[in-house]
């Protein structure tokens, strides 16, 4: 059994894409699609940059959003692959829920652009800037960054948002509580603390207005039928109910990223290849959760031909 898996936030950068238009009809109709739906040129400041805006929220979830999809896009129209006919789930990082929604046929890709727009922004004005913060604990397990969280919160927010494989536990909450808890990584016996660069403490309490804002949103566009199974960020189990999709893609917004879990439970339900559309990130983070895992990430043309090859 195979899964289409989607990455999320931090993937971004300037040319993404750009050899997948190069090549092909179908990413550079995809690129134009979310340029309309947005009324917004974000396919030049996905070739050209500047790095500083292409990272801003807003703009980076889109754009991930979008290069993912065209690659499944291209994947569908130059090779014949189609995700509903040769996989058997899909999954998602954080934003990447939402293109595997949209590959799955639960969302058309204009709404995804511009539920995603709405969600990067919603993100960005829940907490003004410097108030949160983020950080990465290299060498962590959730027992220890549990621990390290409820020690340095001190009456503040300080909570594990992401547990993204064994090696990689990431947090999230109020500044000063990060700060606090990068000062005592030593003593909980986790190897490294880093800071990440964002601007908000995704995946936290904090984030509560932004998930009112697309509880509000996800009832206005709610999603469709799912062509396959999808495993959830916030629960790490298999969906196929739109109604319960929508109601977590609410709760995922202040919700833990239980993406090592998800992995475990795709493998548990006989997944035995995970394949990456547009990025290099959780293909990495799926062999560290799972040695045994077969895993494709798919970024350029020369990628694509070589997996359908495999076929």
């Amino acid at each position: 059994m195979r899964a289409f898996i989607f990455p999320g936030q931090g993937s971004q950068k300037v040319g993404m894409g750009m050899d997948l238009c190069s090549a092909s009809l179908a990413a550079r109709e995809v690129l134009q699609e979310v340029d309309d739906a947005l009324g917004q040129n974000l396919s030049r400041l996905m070739r050209e940059g500047p790095e500083d805006e292409l990272t801003l929220t807003a703009n980076a979830q889109p754009a991930i959003m979008a290069n993912a999809i065209a690659t499944a896009r291209v994947l569908a129209r130059d090779f014949e692959v189609e995700i509903a006919a040769h996989g058997a789930a899909v999954a998602g990082h954080s934003l990447g829920e939402y293109a595997a929604l949209c590959a799955a046929g639960a969302f058309s890709l204009a709404d995804t652009a511009r539920l995603l727009r709405l969600r990067g922004t919603a993100m960005q004005d829940a907490v003004p800037v410097g108030v949160g913060a983020m950080a990465a604990l290299l060498g962590a397990d959730l027992a220890a960054a549990k621990a390290l969280c409820d020690a340095a919160a001190k009456g503040q927010v300080c909570e594990i948002a992401n547990d993204n494989d064994p090696t990689q536990v990431v947090i999230s909450g109020h500044a000063e509580a990060i700060e606090r808890a990068l000062a005592m990584v030593k003593e909980h016996g986790i190897k490294r603390g880093v800071k990440l660069p964002v601007s908000a403490p995704f995946h936290s309490s904090l984030m509560q207005p932004a998930a009112d804002r697309m509880a509000e949103a996800l009832s206005a566009t709610p999603p469709g039928r799912l062509a396959l199974p999808l495993y959830a960020n916030v629960t790490a189990a298999r969906v196929c109910d739109p109604a319960e999709e929508q109601a977590l893609l609410v709760e995922q917004v202040t919700g833990r990223v239980r993406w090592r879990e998800s992995v475990l439970a795709m493998r548990s339900d006989g997944v035995a290849q995970f394949v990456e559309l547009g990025g290099k990130v959780l293909g990495p983070m799926v062999s560290r959760i799972d040695k045994e895992a077969e895993v494709h990430s798919l970024v350029t043309m020369h990628d694509l031909e070589a997996f359908a090859a495999s076929l």
